[in-house]
């Protein structure tokens, strides 16, 4: 029988990089692709230890060309778009290239396949930014969409194209609304390894003090390695749906760094408020966090929980690492590959 292509963009990236673990262990072949600028960029894939089970090719999703240079060369089953301007922050200082990406990247794929092959699968990767200022306590595939950065804008932008595709089309075309979820493999850009990173640089005295911006936000967190599963699900389904992946439960970043902190065995404590909030090391009352209001988002999300109970009816997916569990994951990897 025949090796089954699935086609992942964003390959380089954590999701990338888990969603080809899991994909090799079914027997996938496996077509990564990658912007120019990530070529070399193979950290993940390298400490999987798939990197040479890869057919790698660069894409770049402003590119229509180079996408249909990439349908014609391989007889593709699944197409998962994980490729993305992904950072949030980074989205205000350049938002006509998130929206590019981000949002029309996510149609030329789907014109891609609409003129090519309409039987290719396609999973969006969505994300809970999209709920923004939220309108339910607990968000579900039901709730209002409110976003409130470009590249919540441009996530929905995409996560409406790919609704839209599968009812003018007929395109098996489905969008998964992952919440926060974390890993090793995170970009060190992302709060919850900026926090792991710093503190064990701390630790290791190549870092005096950590900057942060809002530490009070709320998010859902869940293990990325995980949260890939869901993805594969979706697109095993007899009917294209869009499902909510997240674990329903929430915390605060500064939750997450006292789990850190306790994890470490730093013996610390918050003194001040507001801006003048920060974290002291008992050990030698040096402050090791502190805020930074330049940090803060324009227009910030301050608290995400989702629903995720239509996934665990109907895709059977259940999320099994608890925060503490996460935290403990992360750091250990990071000790382990810290300077390596």
């Amino acid at each position: 029988m025949a090796k089954k292509v699935a086609l992942i963009t964003g390959i380089s990236g954590q999701d990338g990089a888990y969603l080809a673990e899991f994909l090799l262990n079914k027997n996938y072949k496996i077509i990564g692709t990658d912007r120019r600028s990530a070529r070399g960029n193979n950290w993940r894939l390298n400490r999987l230890g798939i990197l040479n089970k890869i057919h790698y090719e660069e894409m770049e999703l402003g590119e229509l060309y180079e996408i249909e240079r990439i349908f014609k060369k391989y007889d593709i089953d699944e197409v998962y778009n994980l490729a993305a301007q992904s950072f949030v922050a980074t989205s205000f200082k350049s938002p006509l290239n998130t929206s590019n990406v981000t949002g029309l990247g996510v149609l030329r794929i789907l014109e891609t396949i609409k003129s090519i092959n309409r039987k290719i699968k396609f999973y969006q990767a969505s994300s809970s930014e999209m709920f923004g200022k939220i309108f339910d306590k607990k968000q579900s595939e039901k709730t209002q969409l409110n976003p409130q950065s470009p590249y919540a804008i441009s996530k929905v932008f995409g996560h409406y194209m790919t609704d839209n595709y599968r009812k003018s089309y007929g395109m098996y075309a489905v969008s998964g609304i992952l919440f926060n979820h974390e890993s090793p493999l995170r970009g060190e850009e992302f709060v919850t390894r900026k926090i792991i990173l710093g503190l064990v640089k701390i630790i290791n005295n190549d870092l005096k003090c950590l900057e942060l911006g809002n530490i009070y936000a709320k998010r859902d967190w869940g293990y990325a390695k995980e949260y890939v599963s869901a993805m594969w699900k979706m697109l095993q389904k007899k009917k294209p749906k869009d499902y909510v992946i997240s674990t329903g439960k929430t915390y605060s970043i500064k939750y997450f760094i006292n789990l850190a902190t306790k994890y470490l065995n730093l013996e610390t404590k918050w003194v001040g408020r507001g801006l003048n909030e920060k974290l002291i090391n008992l050990n030698n009352n040096k402050t090791i966090i502190k805020i930074n209001p330049k940090l803060f988002r324009p227009a910030e999300v301050n608290i995400l929980k989702g629903n995720s109970n239509l996934a665990k009816k109907e895709l059977n997916w259940h999320p099994k690492t608890n925060l503490k569990m996460l935290v403990k994951i992360m750091v250990d990897q990071e000790i382990k590959f810290y300077k390596k």
